[in-house]
């Protein structure tokens, strides 16, 4: 068996930068370091390189340009989306509706709306992890403004069904906005806003090999929305603030090698995925799986019943092993997973379980060495 240094499969948490990303960063804050607000040439050209990464994530969207926001990351995207939409509209109606299961940045943000007045409606999930189209259908109202959905779920891999919802609740209530959370989906699934009728979709960089801290969300070109902070006017005032040139190149950097290998990187994704589950089940039969069959080719989840997941998430590193118990969110914390809970997985699972997520940097031969490992130390922990 191979001598592996690191075998790194937390990369829903975040992904190791590709040379793309690192060379294109290390241009722009050498030679490219100009203020895009400024009028002198420096800043003409800092404008230019913001400008043509949201030419390259607008490609992939399939939208304009011009309709491109950078931000600080996913989250806050997510917020500005949420929050703009709900600040913006009250008027219209005070009705919100997302699922049990999103991020804790959606589920927040819904949080702090509700004690502002509004009303969240929270949709259940089935035991793989997906909405009922008849539950939204049944939630929706005439003061609802906003329906928020991710669209691969960050511990399970689901896939929500955004087509049908977004057909649903625009035939329902055509007022209503439709937010996409992409975060885990963008650079490995397609995203198409148009398809699903989305009006904003949220993006982040360092999801897809690109850098932390930088983010953008996709708005419709008539959506109005709020801002969440006030300053100099930047990107038309909905994200004021200096722009994080070398953070927004990087992460077009990053988007074009995703685009460019798109379907040469899901089938890498799927053989890794597959191999992976496949070697579990034979070789560990206490091993449940939290996943649905046809969720998402880069995520897996599993409880190893009679291991606790944190204790063989350690004996894992200590062969150069990373994976995680769950959401990066919440994995510091002792409390039971959101999206699990919500499967209705019933809580020693919960304590059990691990989550895997893969990149296309990832091998075969890293998936047998961790299948090998994860049966040695399953085994070692049932009989102790």
């Amino acid at each position: 068996m191979p001598d592996f240094q690191e075998i790194y499969l937390d990369n829903s948490a975040t992904t190791r930068p590709c040379p793309e990303c690192i060379l294109t960063m290390n241009r722009i804050l050498t030679e490219n370091y100009g203020n895009p607000s400024s009028l002198h040439s420096l800043g003409l050209k800092a404008e230019k390189e913001k400008i043509k990464v949201a030419k390259i994530i607008a490609g992939i969207l399939k939208v304009k340009g011009d309709e491109i926001y950078f931000t600080s990351g996913g989250t806050e995207a997510i917020n500005l989306a949420i929050k703009g939409i709900a600040r913006r509209h009250k008027k219209r109606g005070n009705h919100i509706i997302t699922s049990e299961i999103e991020h804790p940045a959606a589920l927040y943000s819904c949080q702090a709306l509700e004690k502002e007045g509004f009303c969240i409606d929270y949709l259940a999930v089935d035991a793989e992890g997906n909405i009922s189209l008849e539950d939204l259908d049944a939630k929706i109202r005439k003061e609802t403004i906003l329906l928020s959905l991710m669209h691969v779920n960050n511990e399970t891999g689901t896939i929500f069904p955004l087509e049908k919802a977004g057909a649903l609740i625009k035939k329902k209530n055509p007022t209503t906005f439709f937010h996409v959370d992409a975060v885990q989906s963008f650079g490995k699934l397609p995203c198409r806003p148009s398809l699903w009728q989305a009006d904003l979709l949220s993006i982040s960089g360092h999801k897809i090999h690109g850098p932390k801290g930088i983010g953008a969300l996709y708005i419709r070109g008539s959506v109005s929305i709020a801002p969440l902070f006030h300053g100099g006017g930047q990107e038309k005032e909905i994200r004021p603030g200096t722009e994080n040139i070398a953070g927004i190149a990087g992460l077009g950097a990053a988007a074009a090698v995703c685009s460019k290998n798109n379907t040469d990187f899901y089938t890498q994704l799927e053989a890794l995925k597959k191999k992976f589950v496949s070697g579990v089940l034979k070789n560990i039969p206490e091993a449940k799986l939290n996943s649905p069959p046809q969720g998402a080719p880069h995520i897996v989840n599993f409880s190893f019943r009679g291991a606790r997941g944190e204790v063989l998430l350690h004996l894992l590193e200590k062969e150069g092993i990373f994976v995680s118990t769950g959401s990066a969110c919440h994995s510091r914390r002792r409390d039971l997973s959101h999206v699990l809970l919500a499967m209705q997985v019933n809580e020693s699972d919960i304590q059990s379980a691990l989550r895997f997520s893969f990149s296309p940097y990832n091998t075969i031969a890293e998936i047998d060495f961790v299948v090998e490992k994860l049966t040695l130390y399953v085994k070692e922990l049932r009989c102790m």
